[in-house]
């Protein structure tokens, strides 16, 4: 029954030099080719032939449709496990994603913190070194106007210094001038009232008052109504320009 088309081709088309079913069939007297040949259907003659054969194709599809359907039951099966084995490995693989970016939220987490620890810390810090330059700025600054305050002072106070130092010693130039002024002109005053004496006495009486004795001379001093003088001999000299008092020696008062 399996060989049944291939013996019917056999028989109508015959059999090539190779062994193999020829393709077409000639007829000679009227050229008619037959190219197939269609079976619609194999029955034996023989009945019981028919029945074990009804039988058989029967039994053959039935359990070609088992087949199909353990084949299709499988396959469905072996589909689900599949489908089953993806999804979870999908299941896991997720759950390894999930897992996975959770570890990175974490350590982003930890990456903000620290970094936000970090720009704290480092705000402080800066705000800390602010602090201090500012306040050392201040320090500095204040330093130096106090410097300046300092030194302003030390400058009044040393042209205060040099100011009245410099009116004492205009004073005490002032003063030193008036003095020697003065003492010329008291010398001059003492000058010219030696010399009125000396031309008053005379060349004479003065060469008389050197050669008497000492009565004569306090007597003539007496008359001329001087009270002092200083008689010397040309061998010692004279200091005219010293004050009257040390010129004019006092006279000896009578006893």
């Amino acid at each position: 029954h399996r060989n049944s088309a291939r013996i019917i081709r056999t028989s109508v088309f015959g059999l090539d030099e190779n062994m193999k079913v020829k393709d077409h069939f000639k007829f000679n007297a009227n050229r008619l080719v037959i190219t197939n040949v269609d079976i619609q259907s194999v029955e034996p003659v023989d009945q019981r032939t028919r029945d074990s054969l009804q039988k058989s194709v029967q039994l053959a599809i039935e359990i070609t449709t088992n087949s199909q359907e353990a084949s299709a039951r499988h396959e469905a099966e072996r589909l689900e496990q599949q489908a089953k084995g993806k999804l979870e490995r999908q299941k896991i693989h997720d759950e390894a994603e999930a897992e996975k970016a959770r570890t990175e939220l974490l350590k982003l987490q930890s990456m903000s913190a620290a970094v936000e620890s970090t720009g704290q810390a480092k705000a402080e810090a800066q705000s800390r070194a602010e602090s201090l330059k500012i306040e050392g700025q201040a320090a500095v600054e204040q330093a130096q106007l106090k410097a300046e305050a300092q030194n302003i002072e030390a400058e009044n106070e040393l042209k205060r210094i040099n100011d009245a130092r410099k009116g004492e010693l205009d004073y005490i130039s002032s003063t030193n001038s008036l003095e020697i002024e003065k003492a010329q002109k008291m010398s001059e005053i003492e000058t010219g009232k030696f010399q009125n004496m000396v031309q008053t006495l005379g060349p004479e009486n003065i060469a008389r008052i050197a050669t008497s004795g000492h009565d004569n001379q306090l007597a003539m001093l007496q008359a001329l109504g001087l009270q002092s003088t200083l008689i010397t001999d040309g061998s010692t000299p004279l200091n005219l320009f010293s004050t009257a008092k040390g010129l004019v020696g006092a006279l000896p008062s009578n006893e």
